[in-house]
């Protein structure tokens, strides 16, 4: 299998990042919880598309990339990022979003206003379209470009999250289930490649966010990314577990998750985002008061991020 560190990388986050555990949560919940704290990754408001963005970033600034073009909803967390990587390695960001969610000049809208981004609004739920939009932009600039998908999320990206599962095993604690958000699936898929690489007997779970065909996407970026580092591993939907906890629809707060943010707001004095954490660790407490979870099992809740959206919810 190849190293990690044979694909190049540009440096923007601060990692490690932390582990901690949820003293009041554990008591309340009766389980061991812990949250690896991506939110603190470094650049912009932090958040888990710095990984991805590590080795995307990297692939652009070889390729000659002047301009980097991504896209996502109109608060899209990667979309901000992928903003602030581009100011942070002098190259121009386009950032042309679904005309989706709240395009007002608040939350995610604010902070690239404050970089200085360029932001187009597309009125379509085809992100085939976009993309079109995006190669029609960039030969009309007439300047080398780069195009980074949604959330990040392609066999490149993948890259970051299996290095955060083996910098889990590296902070020497084991853990009997690792929980993220699902919402494009690269972090996941990341997180469960990791997973059967760095953390054996470590299950793996994904709180859907949004209504997507996520076990045939998750198991592809998987195998895509194992491709990549020449890993011979019979993977599978079986090396992760799903659970919805979409609610009303993506990017619609939903009661269970405003409850769950609420909890770790007040117990923990930490803030998860009511569009894709807040769902997460609703679904933690879900599967914790189902009795999932032994008394005596570590449970590992990796907060991805997502304050900027925060202040865009009404």
């Amino acid at each position: 299998m190849k190293n990690l560190d044979a694909f190049e990388r540009v440096s923007l986050g601060l990692f490690p990042t932390p582990v901690q555990r949820l003293d009041n949560i554990s008591r309340i919940l009766n389980t061991q919880v812990y949250i690896k704290r991506d939110d603190l990754t470094g650049l912009g408001l932090g958040g888990n598309k710095v990984r991805k963005l590590e080795y995307l970033m990297a692939r652009a600034r070889r390729e000659g990339a002047e301009v980097v073009f991504t896209t996502g909803g109109a608060q899209s967390n990667h979309a901000m990022l992928t903003a602030a990587a581009a100011c942070r390695l002098g190259m121009r960001a386009i950032l042309i979003l679904k005309k989706r969610g709240v395009t007002e000049c608040v939350g995610n809208q604010l902070l690239e206003k404050q970089m200085g981004v360029q932001v187009i609004f597309m009125d379509t739920d085809d992100y085939g379209e976009i993309y079109a939009e995006m190669d029609r932009m960039g030969t009309a600039l007439g300047v080398p470009y780069y195009k980074i998908p949604c959330g990040g999320s392609n066999a490149l990206g993948v890259l970051g999250y299996v290095r955060c599962a083996q910098e889990i095993r590296d902070q020497g604690m084991r853990f009997d289930h690792v929980i993220c958000a699902e919402g494009s699936g690269g972090t996941l898929a990341g997180l469960a490649l990791g997973a059967r690489l760095f953390l054996p007997g470590t299950k793996v779970h994904g709180m859907m966010v949004d209504s997507d065909a996520f076990e045939e996407i998750t198991l592809n970026l998987m195998q895509e990314a194992a491709g990549m580092l020449d890993a011979k591993l019979p993977l599978s939907g079986a090396d992760f577990h799903l659970l919805d906890m979409c609610g009303p629809g993506y990017a619609v707060p939903s009661e269970e998750g405003k409850a769950a943010l609420s909890l770790m707001a007040e117990k923990e004095g930490i803030f998860l985002d009511p569009v894709y954490t807040g769902k997460a660790f609703a679904g933690l407490v879900r599967m914790a008061r189902e009795g999932v979870f032994g008394k005596d099992e570590r449970v590992l809740f990796v907060h991805t991020g997502g304050a900027g959206g925060l202040f865009a919810v009404r």
